[in-house]
């Protein structure tokens, strides 16, 4: 891929078509099952709607298939990927290697992030079987990608925007070891944004019921640049549960920020139309949890969001007084309006929530004020104006086209160029009567040529090659246009570029030999792969019944020795185990160990005896 994909996700068919009006050159949904968002399934109608609206831009639909599956599930998914390629989806991503072992139409294959994709070597083996694209592991750092840009050939995809995982995607099973809910399944219950108590390896509390492994959204926004030089080909925004407005502005945000960067080095985005926004694009006002680059450029911020896994929004100032449900905010900045959201943390450090009735110069009328004191810092959570606004919006995105007007023995014909270079023809017999008043004529050619509302096309230049002028009724204009439009979007359709999966020649080994379930095999196609590439011995995957007691559950870059400033000194590395341990609000302990070496955070299941 050549130009810069801006990749949006869509929760149903209308979020897909908004992220596409606000700019997105790709959009990824999941099919009705197999998807890693169980309840973001989508109909294959839906679908297919979704994939012929997009290609009136050469902007590509992918779909999520990117679950791990059952041996019995395989006829099923194998059936479903026929399904979506004949219905015109560009790509779809997958997790499971057990489907690479059936008769799969020829439709690009995306290797998903939940394949633990972190190191050149696992990229480099992707790309020889056969996978187009790789979605990168979000812990990779500028310099980490650059490495694999350089000894791959493969296209790269990186998340940009959205909620992180605590744990490397594909290698978090605490879900699935607490309640039987898998993540790699599309089931993850989320307990990574539930309460824990941190005790270290004496016994010292060092944290209270906090949330603890609930990190911050990503947000590399700023660095785009250095992404787009490093390789990278698609920007992904994380969120197909996300509601259109989230999408909307988002996407749009991006989209303004991504044109700028690739104006200046002489790229430009992957699909066509140029996207016009009647909103102000702003990422804090949708959800998020505050935000963090994560490790980009390397380990320089704090990741966490201890306080709450819920979105807090803005800050807007300090409690000056309350009274009853009146406050007084000290707030210099922000305009706040009826129904906005406001939430505070109240005197026992939780999370509240209440929402502005009225506003009365400084003092603002409030639904409830529980556990507010003065000073406290006051959040808007939802800003009622820029949603509704949002909401009411109707971007647009338009193909920019050239006519051209010309005689013809019989009578005249039209010719539309669009900025792909994609041509229609139109001749349509008509009397050569030369017009009385030329000018008034040309005047009624131009207005009627340039009448694409409606359409996805804008009139950006209108040429006539008739001498004498002649008198074209509108009626026959308007038909002679509207037919070269619709050969214009048949053509457009023919002429996309759709890319082909090869069949890869190649038996290169795996890079390793031996795989725990943490290899995630849960069917045999996966294990005939896998011993197919050289690997010797397979444990089941957990979701085939592995007993997960005593097991590592989680492995992050996130680490909290390192978060509560105890990292040891640089002589000190290489110490991987000083007993520190999560409590969860139930009791049950969850061992932590730190290799130090690899910088990394390893979670332990520890299951408390039955009662």
């Amino acid at each position: 891929m050549e130009n810069i994909e801006l990749l949006s996700p869509a929760k149903d068919l209308e979020t897909g078509i908004a992220a596409i009006n606000c700019g997105a050159d790709a959009v990824y949904l999941g099919a009705a099952n197999y998807g890693a968002r169980k309840a973001a399934g989508n109909s294959l109608q839906d679908i297919q709607r979704l994939a012929d609206y997009a290609h009136k831009y050469w902007a590509r639909v992918y779909v999520t298939v990117n679950t791990l599956l059952y041996d019995n599930e395989l006829p099923d998914a194998e059936q479903l990927i026929k399904q979506l390629y004949q219905i015109g989806v560009d790509a779809v991503i997958i997790q499971d290697f057990g489907l690479l072992e059936l008769d799969l139409p020829p439709i690009p294959l995306f290797a998903s992030t939940q394949m633990h994709n972190h190191t050149s070597e696992r990229v480099a083996f992707l790309e020889k079987v056969g996978f187009q694209r790789v979605i990168l592991a979000r812990e990779l750092s500028l310099e980490q990608i650059q490495h694999i840009r350089r000894t791959t050939n493969i296209e790269l995809e990186t998340f940009i925007h959205g909620a992180l995982c605590v744990s490397y995607s594909g290698q978090c099973y605490m879900s699935y070891a607490i309640g039987g809910r898998s993540g790699n399944r599309g089931q993850c219950a989320q307990p990574c944004r539930l309460k824990y108590s941190l005790v270290d390896g004496r016994g010292n509390l060092i944290a209270d019921r906090r949330y603890l492994l609930s990190l911050r959204d990503l947000n590399l926004s700023h660095s785009l640049a250095v992404l787009v030089d490093a390789g990278v080909c698609s920007f992904k925004i994380e969120g197909r549960l996300k509601n259109k407005a989230y999408v909307m502005n988002i996407v749009g945000y991006y989209r303004q920020l991504l044109d700028k960067i690739l104006n200046e080095r002489g790229k430009r985005a992957s699909s066509s139309g140029t996207v016009t926004l009647n909103f102000s694009p702003n990422p804090v006002k949708t959800f998020n949890r505050g935000y963090t680059s994560y490790f980009l450029h390397g380990r320089d911020e704090k990741l966490t969001a201890p306080d709450s896994p819920k979105s807090i929004g803005e800050p807007l100032g300090t409690i000056v007084s309350i009274n009853r449900n009146t406050i007084t905010l000290k707030n210099e900045t922000f305009t706040i309006s009826p129904g906005d959201g406001l939430c505070y943390f109240d005197t026992e450090k939780e999370l509240q929530g209440t929402y502005v009735n009225a506003v009365d110069g400084a003092k603002i009328h409030v639904d409830q004020t529980h556990g507010l004191l003065p000073g406290a810092e006051v959040f808007r959570n939802h800003d009622h104006y820029f949603i509704s606004q949002l909401n009411k919006s109707q971007p647009e995105r338009k193909i920019h086209v050239q006519f051209s007007l010309e005689k013809t023995p019989t009578g005249v014909k039209l010719t539309v160029v669009d900025e792909d270079h994609c041509t229609a023809e139109v001749e349509l017999p008509v009397e050569h009567i030369p017009a009385e008043k030329p000018e008034k004529s040309l005047a009624i050619i131009d207005r009627q040529l340039h009448k694409l509302g409606g359409t996805a096309f804008v009139c950006s230049r209108a040429e006539h090659a008739l001498e004498p002028v002649l008198f074209l009724t509108a009626s026959f204009l308007n038909k002679l246009r509207r037919t070269a439009i619709d050969q214009l979007v048949e053509t457009r359709i023919e002429q996309m570029p759709r890319d082909l999966r090869k069949t890869s020649p190649y038996q290169t080994p795996f890079p390793i030999k031996v795989l725990s379930f943490r290899g995630n095999v849960l069917n045999q196609k996966a294990k005939d792969f896998y011993h197919r590439h050289g690997v010797e011995k397979i444990e089941d995957a957990a979701e085939a019944g592995t007993n997960m007691n005593g097991r590592k559950i989680m492995t992050t870059k996130h680490c909290l020795r390192h978060e509560f400033n105890a990292c040891p000194q640089q002589e000190n590395c290489g110490q991987t185990d000083v007993h520190w341990k999560l409590i969860d609000e139930n009791g049950n302990e969850y061992p932590l160990q730190f290799n130090c070496i690899n910088c990394e955070m390893e979670i332990y299941y520890h299951k408390l005896p039955d009662e």
